[in-house]
C-alpha cells in the first residue's frame, strides 16, 4: 500500500504580481488626492471629497496589498506549514470592509444634501472631475498590468476602477451644476458613486470569505471531481474528498482512495496526480492511498495485467468519493 502527498510544486507559490506598478499607481494617486481635497473644499463639493475619501482607501488599499504581498512572499516556518499566503486575502477582505463603510458614510451625507443642497462651484468640480479621471485611466491601467487573478490585487483594483467611475459622475455633476444650478446633482453623483463602492465591497467580502472559509474554488465541482478520479483505472472508492484554496489562485486537495486487490498504489497515486494537475490545475495534492477490502472489490472490474489498465469502477458506484465534502482536512501522509 502507499500513503502519501503528491506535490506539484511544494508550499512556495511565486508572487506573480510586480511591485513595481502598484507602488507606481500609489505615487500617482496621493500626488492627486491631496490636490483633490483642497479644490473639494474650496468649491464646497461632497461628490469631490467622496472622490478624495475613495481615493484615499485607494492608496490605502494599495499600500495593503504590497505589505500582504511581502508577507505572503515569506517562506513556511514553525507552525505556519502554508507560509503567511492569506495574508493577500485578508487584506482584500479589509478592502471590502472599507469600501462598504465609506459607501454608507457617503449615502447618510448625500441623503443630508439632498434636504438642504448647499451651493456648488460647478466649473470647478467639473474641471477637477475630468484631471481625475485621467489619473485614475492612467492608475487603472498600471494595476492592470498586474496579476489580477490575486484577490489582494484584485482588491486593489476595484478600489481605484470605482474611483474611475466616481470621476465621471462627478464630472457629469459638476456639468449640470455648472449649466442649470441643480446643486443636488451633486449629492446624486455622490449616491451612484457608493452604489457601485457596495457592489465591488460585496463581491470581495464574498470572495475572500469563500476562501477563508475554505470552499470549493469557484467553478470547481468537488463532485465532478471525485467521480472522475473514481472512474481511473483500478480504483475502487475514493471518499473524504476535500477542495479549496489555500489563496487566490493556488487551489488544494486531499482524499482517501481505495485501489483493487492487484492494483499498484504508487502508479494509481501519480495517474490521480496528473488527472488533477491537467484537468483541473490543482497541483497541491495529499492522496491516501490504500488496497480495497476484498468485499468492496466483488462488484468491480478487475485488472487486465500487471502493467496495463487493471480496473475501472463500475458505472453506478457511488466514486464512492463523497465529492461534495468540502473542506481543509489533509490526509496525514
Amino acid at each position: 500500500m502507499s500513503r502519501g502527498p503528491e506535490h506539484g510544486h511544494g508550499h512556495a507559490v511565486a508572487a506573480t504580481a510586480d511591485r513595481r506598478f502598484l507602488w507606481a499607481a500609489l505615487s500617482v494617486l496621493l500626488a492627486f488626492m491631496a490636490g483633490e481635497v483642497v479644490v473639494g473644499l474650496v468649491a464646497r463639493s461632497l461628490a469631490l471629497l467622496s472622490d478624495a475619501g475613495h481615493m484615499l482607501t485607494d492608496a490605502f488599499s494599495i499600500g495593503l496589498a504590497l505589505i500582504a504581498m511581502r508577507v505572503a512572499a515569506r517562506p513556511p516556518r514553525g507552525g505556519y506549514t502554508f507560509g503567511l499566503k492569506r495574508a493577500e486575502i485578508l487584506s482584500a477582505q479589509l478592502n471590502g470592509l472599507t469600501l462598504i463603510l465609506l459607501a454608507a458614510y457617503f449615502v447618510f451625507e448625500a441623503v443630508r444634501r439632498l434636504i438642504e443642497p448647499p451651493e456648488v462651484a460647478g466649473p470647478l468640480v467639473l474641471a477637477t472631475a475630468i484631471v481625475g479621471i485621467a489619473v485614475n485611466v492612467l492608475t487603472t491601467w498600471l494595476l492592470s498590468r498586474a496579476d489580477r487573478g490575486n484577490l489582494n490585487v484584485e482588491g486593489a483594483f476595484q478600489h481605484v476602477l470605482n474611483d474611475l467611475y466616481a470621476f465621471v459622475a462627478t464630472a457629469i455633476a459638476g456639468l449640470v451644476v455648472w449649466l442649470t444650478g441643480f446643486a443636488r446633482a451633486d449629492a446624486i453623483a455622490t449616491l451612484v458613486v457608493a452604489a457601485l463602492m457596495l457592489k465591488a465591497g460585496y463581491g470581495l467580502l464574498r470572495d475572500a470569505g469563500r476562501i477563508l472559509m475554505e470552499a470549493a474554488p469557484m467553478g470547481m465541482d468537488p463532485g465532478e471531481i471525485g467521480a472522475r478520479l473514481a472512474a481511473r483505472p483500478c480504483v475502487v472508492e475514493v471518499h473524504d474528498l476535500h477542495v479549496w484554496e489555500l489563496t487566490s489562485g493556488y487551489a488544494a486537495m486531499s482524499a482517501h482512495v481505495l485501489v483493487d486487490q492487484g492494483g499498484d498504489c504508487h502508479a494509481v497515486r501519480r495517474d490521480l496526480g496528473k488527472v488533477l494537475r491537467d484537468a483541473y490545475g490543482i497541483t497541491h495534492t495529499t492522496l491516501e492511498v490504500d488496497h480495497a477490502p476484498e468485499q468492496r472489490v466483488d462488484d468491480a472490474h478487475h485488472c487486465e495485467d500487471a502493467h496495463g489498465p487493471r480496473h475501472l469502477a463500475a458505472p453506478d458506484a457511488p466514486h464512492r468519493g463523497s465529492g461534495g465534502d468540502q473542506g481543509g482536512h489533509h490526509a496525514v501522509p
